[in-house]
């Protein structure tokens, strides 16, 4: 039986079920997903800001490229992340994010792009793979992680999903790469809705809203968004991407909410909304095992 624990005593969350939990067994404190840890050839987890090197307004854990932060600091922190998760620097592959819906197939030609060596790809926000050894890495501060794990197929990716991967059906579209490329069914699947900002914090424009109105139907409306002025409104990214893993045919069960903000949680979890942009970056991270396939 695995508890569920908050990061730290005052951690807020969103919901009354939270599925993750915080590993501090490793160098830095990770939160993992209660459905995924008994599965003996996957690592994975979500950054926090804990147990890293950086300073200022990126302390500590910072793991996001062009926030000012030194490459030493970087590296230590990706090295400190790699033995609290289980992964090797070498072996990483990081997206280069965009807000686009576009997933790249990773595979052992990528191993180390984005961290040891120059990426030659661009407008990348999600990665799919089979390759084992290899650490998919996708980077937050309040937009949505997506986890996909296909128990059958031996098949994972990640995708990050603002509200614009999300209104261009973020989930749908890795669920119908994988599909492609590895002959994912629903039925094979686990995900997972991440750390992100909650519907509280996250007020947004009318024109954000006219372009959910136009993707998701009318009855999701209530769900999705309500209005607090003329103007501006309160955006539930979670339910839209929930709802999307629902219409492609998944079942509650198979997919985690952990319900935990961003925003409320700044002080230990990086916020865009929450810093005015003076932030770094979290970081989620997932693996297929090369010892558990041998």
């Amino acid at each position: 039986m695995i508890q569920i624990i908050t990061a730290k005593e005052d951690a807020k969350f969103c919901s009354s079920h939270p599925r993750m939990y915080l590993d501090k067994k490793g160098m830095a404190p990770v939160l993992k997903y209660e459905a995924f840890a008994n599965i003996p050839w996957l690592a994975h987890g979500f950054s926090t800001r804990l147990g890293g090197v950086s300073e200022g307004h990126l302390a500590s854990m910072n793991l996001g490229f062009g926030r000012g932060d030194s490459e030493e600091n970087m590296l230590e922190n990706y090295r400190r992340m790699g033995k609290a998760i289980g992964f090797q620097m070498e072996d990483t592959v990081v997206s280069k994010q965009t807000h686009t819906t576009n997933i790249r197939l990773v595979t052992e030609a990528d191993r180390g792009k984005g961290l040891i060596c120059e990426r030659d790809y661009d407008d990348i926000d999600g990665l799919m793979t089979n390759v084992a050894g290899i650490a998919l890495v996708t980077l937050y501060a309040d937009c949505v992680p997506l986890y996909f794990v296909d128990c059958k197929n031996r098949a994972i990716a990640l995708s990050h999903s603002g509200w614009k991967g999300t209104v261009g059906h973020m989930a749908e579209v890795t669920m119908k790469k994988m599909k492609e490329a590895f002959g994912t069914q629903p039925e094979d699947l686990l995900t997972g809705i991440g750390p992100s900002i909650c519907q509280e914090c996250y007020e947004v424009t009318e024109n954000v809203i006219e372009e959910f109105k136009a993707a998701f139907p009318q009855e999701e409306w209530e769900n999705l968004f309500y209005q607090t002025d003329d103007i501006h409104y309160q955006l539930n990214l979670w339910y839209a991407n929930y709802v999307q893993f629902i219409r492609a045919g998944l079942k509650p069960e198979q997919i985690s909410l952990p319900g935990i903000c961003t925003c409320c949680n700044h002080t230990w979890l990086f916020s865009h909304r929450a810093s005015k942009g003076l932030r770094g970056n979290l970081g989620a991270f997932l693996k297929i095992n090369e010892e558990s396939l041998k």
